[in-house]
């Protein structure tokens, strides 16, 4: 995947792309959201290999912001309705070019910017004209191991998913020495 080569960022739609986009509304509103730990996983270590990482959605949650902390990512930006516009006001922040950025998404609202980004992908259960509009798709649906997938595809692709899994094992080491 020649594309893959240049990638230095990954964001993310939310809802039907790392979950399996369920709402779950009380009388309040909003009350939970199911995420894959796989994904948060591949997310995190993406970060932590200095990938910038991040996710654009159209809705806006507490819960999204509450993950993103938890995942230490880069940006969360929530109520976005044109993600292209919210893409290029990230590549300027951190300097990067389209080829550079990397985007999955699920459903017509991700087309946009699915057809600008370096390289696009979705979860196997992404309707078919973003499966048409994808460069990957993954094996596997929205919020069970779709962005864990293409993460890897893009780690791999650059010849880093050695390293970024030697990184965990290092951990581990370090741990226990201490």
């Amino acid at each position: 995947m020649k594309k893959a080569e240049k990638i230095k960022l990954f964001a993310f739609d939310v809802d039907g792309t790392l979950t399996p986009g369920y709402l779950v509304m009380g009388e309040a509103g909003e009350i939970s959201k199911i995420f894959h730990a796989r994904d948060g996983l591949a997310i995190a270590l993406a970060h932590r290999m200095g990938y910038i990482t991040g996710f654009i959605t159209g809705r806006k949650s507490p819960i999204v912001e509450n993950r993103g902390k938890e995942l230490a990512v880069d940006f969360v930006l929530m109520g976005v309705s044109d993600k292209v516009k919210a893409m290029e006001g990230l590549l300027g922040k951190y300097g990067l070019s389209w080829e550079e950025a990397a985007y999955m998404g699920d459903d017509l609202n991700d087309l946009p910017l699915m057809e600008k980004a370096g390289l696009s992908a979705c979860p196997e259960d992404g309707v078919k004209e973003v499966k048409r509009a994808a460069d990957f798709i993954s094996p596997f649906k929205g919020g069970n191991g779709a962005a864990r997938a293409f993460i890897e595809k893009v780690m791999k692709a650059q010849n880093r998913w050695k390293e970024a899994v030697d990184s965990y094992r290092r951990k581990k080491v370090d741990t226990l020495r201490q």
